[in-house]
């Protein structure tokens, strides 16, 4: 055991923040705080968490973990749990570094060789989804995930749903099964329509169909669709979920490792839901070691069923020469055969961070901002 000594943060391209941890033996974990257009935010949380943290037992994960949850009296909210995340995560690489062992050992052992995934066609306004389609299944992948709509009025021509139709059929022609992201963007007088429209075509998932603001009508949606109701990268804890869980709306939960808490929250919150028969889907349209970590926990629980991989994301491509394995010296660890990737066998995430190119690219890496949609008439609407 070993105090930490030193906690640092590096905004990288396209969008993730990274986390390292070093302790006074010089041993290292790396983690991943990434907040989709807050990173600012995220770092000034990061600055006042790291400067109560120096001089903790590294090996002391939850009481690290429950001191900063408990001990900054206000709790929860994506900016303070990202931050958190970051953290945890790295923490628990340090561990299974130190030794020597894949942090799925420290969870209790595997209790599958590999883990199916899945990764984006489409873009934010999805278009030319068959030739992507066809692309990802040149990558040896089975299962894609795309918007279901573009940005939507509350209330809006049901012909603007027209176009999801087609794109689901498209994709499923080529023998893919697919999973349709709403995004939040479609309000109850468009989401009750569309989810009965696609119900012929079944999706893998619907997710996101209504915002989590609106428990009560995602509750009324889900007892009118057959379709499964899959949502929770806006849900931060096992407390956010828990309504969701006893209202029987959710079938796929989906919590987001670097927003969810880490490691330690995540599995606490796949253990809730295993009780409730719900199955994880954890959220990761994130950098590697976000999907690093995602897949311990993956390894690790009876109710896991698709991981979601950010490899060619459209934000990856607007950044150039950056994609999920741009930072990795081991890029293999997250080769696709068949639908899945092998369970990582090195210690920790089982990922190995290209360091000098992360502290290089951190030098010209600005903040990230969300993109902005507008109707018509000038109007926001979701992004």
């Amino acid at each position: 055991m070993a105090p930490i000594k030193s906690i640092e943060y590096f905004r990288v391209k396209p969008r993730w923040l990274f986390v390292k941890v070093t302790d006074e033996q010089d041993k290292f974990g790396w983690g991943e705080a990434t907040l989709e257009g807050h990173t600012l935010a995220v770092e000034g949380a990061l600055n006042e968490i790291i400067t109560r943290l120096i001089g903790y037992e590294a090996d002391d994960i939850e009481h690290i973990w429950q001191t900063i949850w408990r001990l900054g009296f206000y709790r929860g909210g994506p900016v303070f749990m990202s931050a958190l995340s970051g953290i945890d995560i790295a923490l628990w690489d340090l561990k299974g570094r130190r030794l020597g062992v894949p942090v799925y050992q420290l969870l209790g052992g595997k209790v599958r060789n590999k883990v199916q995934v899945y990764a984006w066609i489409g873009g934010d306004r999805p278009s030319d989804v068959e030739v992507a389609a066809k692309a990802r299944l040149a990558q040896g992948l089975k299962c894609v995930k795309m918007n279901a709509t573009e940005d939507m009025n509350w209330l809006d021509s049901p012909s603007v749903l027209d176009s999801c139709i087609e794109r689901i059929k498209q994709v499923k022609a080529l023998g893919l099964d697919a999973g349709l992201d709403f995004h939040g963007r479609l309000h109850r007088p468009m989401a009750k329509q569309l989810a009965k429209a696609l119900e012929p075509y079944r999706p893998l998932f619907i997710e996101e169909p209504l915002l989590v603001e609106h428990p009560e009508a995602i509750k009324q949606l889900s007892q009118h669709t057959t379709i499964p109701i899959a949502f929770g990268e806006r849900l931060y804890t096992r407390w956010d979920a828990k309504r969701f869980l006893e209202d029987a709306s959710v079938d796929i939960l989906q919590p987001d490792i670097a927003h969810a808490g880490g490691i330690s929250e995540t599995k606490r919150i796949a253990t809730m839901a295993e009780t409730y028969d719900v199955a994880i889907a954890p959220h990761c349209p994130l950098g590697p070691i976000a999907l690093a970590a995602s897949m311990q926990v993956a390894l690790s629980i009876p109710n896991f069923v698709i991981q979601e991989m950010s490899l060619g994301m459209h934000y990856n491509v607007e950044a150039g020469d950056i994609d999920l394995t741009t930072y990795l010296t081991n890029p293999s660890v997250f080769d696709i055969q068949e639908g899945y990737v092998q369970a990582p066998a090195g210690p920790g995430l089982g990922v190995e961070i290209d360091e000098e190119m992360v502290r290089r690219i951190s030098q010209e890496t600005e903040p990230w901002l969300p993109k902005e949609f507008y109707g018509p008439d000038g109007g926001i609407r979701e992004w």
